[in-house]
């Protein structure tokens, strides 16, 4: 099953970044087939009673850890009938492909067609797992993405953020006034933004022998453990998109890339959650990249690719990086107004999911609700608005919530890094990220799945996931504070 997921994953990476437009259907038919094997394989009759057997038989933790990644995969394959993967396998793939025209037509008519399939299979997808798990429609989608995470706890989470964020925004914004940024100008040709994106990948340890980089519609990782492959999206107006793009799908390889290899094809050894994946990847965009540390350190590399502009020097680059702006688009977002953004999506979904709502009713409610929680006009404009994500044309609901939850695992790692190495930032700006990684290794990339998330996250960092810290960290780096 994990070298058939291997193929699968190589597949997608190939359909996203390389396979020319007329392979999509065969394509899709044959990752669905694919899909099928795979399914297959996880229902066998046999694996009830061999389950069953191992839960008495004495075994380690390691053992244990093991058996419960199992049971969890096959209860999840055996709640849903073998048509209807195949089906979400080939519906998704139709409405992804030609998502990729129509949004940059603004053609949600047109989307809206595919869309209307997927949200279909979606439900019935969920409507299966909830009977199977006794869980909300939502959660048992959610619960593919962030095992044991329920609304109960998201909406506690995300509440607070609705109530701290847009002060904090306006704070910040009145203090951002006063500041002066020069802006650098462009245009940043295409190849040496590749040269510098390669040349930051090294910085951050990105292992060239086991994944490369590459360029997609929307940026993704995707691979296994010796096969991670990467993309980003280059325009020759913005260097910084292309730039954060690679920082932060790096902080997914160097995490796929650190799993332990002594347990590869073991459910034990695979990522622990989608949220503790983000949590990687926002570590290594927010958290460090964004640093005036870090900043430091590439200031004089983006100038080597560029040429010479005042803009580059570090002390404005770094402003830069942390201006705060509500915007229209997501990825491009500060990381301040970012949770908005999911916060947007998680209440559009998760009624979607739940019957409550209709595909055609995603644009009006995303106008409503862009324009409540950052205050921008996106009416008629769907490429910028709710056709702006990949996610939903390919079925991942349930996802979107990683994001933010990744954000606050990650503020929280790096309040628990700070306290074991005080000079951690001064280390960084030396170019020594070798305290980062040796923490995050010990921590997360070598745990794996041995722990489900609470506990992880217990153990990283000595307490459960805490908003405050999240909180804290905009507060101290956009305001001074604390």
């Amino acid at each position: 099953m994990y070298r058939f997921r291997h193929l699968a994953d190589i597949v997608s990476w190939d359909r996203n970044a390389m396979m020319p437009p007329k392979g999509n259907a065969a394509r899709a038919a044959a990752a669905a087939e694919l899909a099928t094997l795979i399914h297959g394989l996880a229902t066998e009759p046999c694996l009830a009673a061999l389950l069953e057997a191992a839960e008495g038989e004495p075994l380690d933790d390691l053992e244990r850890a093991n058996l419960r990644e199992m049971r969890r995969a096959w209860r999840e394959a055996n709640a849903l009938p073998e048509s209807l993967v195949q089906r979400r396998t080939l519906v998704c793939a139709a409405c992804e492909h030609a998502w990729r025209g129509q949004r940059a037509a603004n053609d949600w008519p047109g989307f809206l067609a595919n869309f209307r399939d997927v949200v279909n299979v979606a439900r019935e997808e969920a409507r299966l797992l909830a009977e199977s798990g006794g869980l909300s429609r939502y959660d048992a989608l959610m619960d593919r993405y962030e095992p044991g995470m329920r609304t109960t706890d998201v909406d506690a989470l995300f509440g607070e953020l609705k109530r701290s964020l847009p002060e904090l925004v306006r704070r910040v914004a009145g203090v951002q006034r006063e500041q002066r940024v020069l802006v650098p100008r462009g245009p940043f040709p295409v190849a040496a933004q590749k040269a510098l994106g390669l040349e930051v990948m090294e910085v951050l340890g990105f292992d060239f022998g086991a994944g490369r980089l590459d360029e997609s519609a929307h940026p993704f990782s995707g691979g296994v453990p010796e096969d991670v492959r990467l993309t980003t999206r280059y325009a020759d107006g913005d260097f910084v998109q292309s730039l954060m793009g690679v920082v932060h799908e790096t902080g997914h390889a160097r995490y796929e890339q650190n799993l332990p290899r002594e347990w590869l094809g073991q459910p034990l050894g695979q990522a622990r959650s989608y949220g503790i994946h983000e949590s990687m990847s926002l570590s290594f965009e927010m958290q460090l990249a964004r640093s005036p540390a870090f900043v430091a350190l590439i200031a004089p590399r983006i100038a080597a690719h560029f040429g010479a502009d005042p803009a580059f020097a570090h002390e404005n680059l770094a402003k830069l990086l942390t201006r705060v702006q509500p915007g229209l688009i997501r990825v491009a977002a500060d990381e301040v107004t970012y949770p908005l953004h999911v916060i947007l999506r998680y209440e559009i979904e998760r009624p979607l999911i739940e019957g409550e709502i209709e595909a055609d009713d995603v644009p009006a409610l995303w106008d409503e609700k862009m324009a409540a929680l950052l205050g921008r006009d996106t009416r008629g404009n769907y490429r910028d608005g709710c056709l702006q994500d990949v996610h939903w044309s390919d079925g991942a609901f349930g996802y979107f919530p990683s994001y933010t939850l990744g954000a606050m695992y990650a503020a929280q790692w790096f309040a628990a890094m700070r306290r074991a190495i005080p000079a951690l930032d001064a280390r960084i700006a030396e170019g020594d990220l070798a305290p980062v990684f040796d923490w995050m290794h010990a921590n997360v990339w070598s745990q794996a799945s041995r722990w489900e998330t609470p506990e992880l996250v217990v153990r990283a960092s000595s307490e459960a996931l805490n908003p405050a810290y999240f909180l804290g960290h905009l507060e101290q780096r956009y305001l001074g504070a604390g």
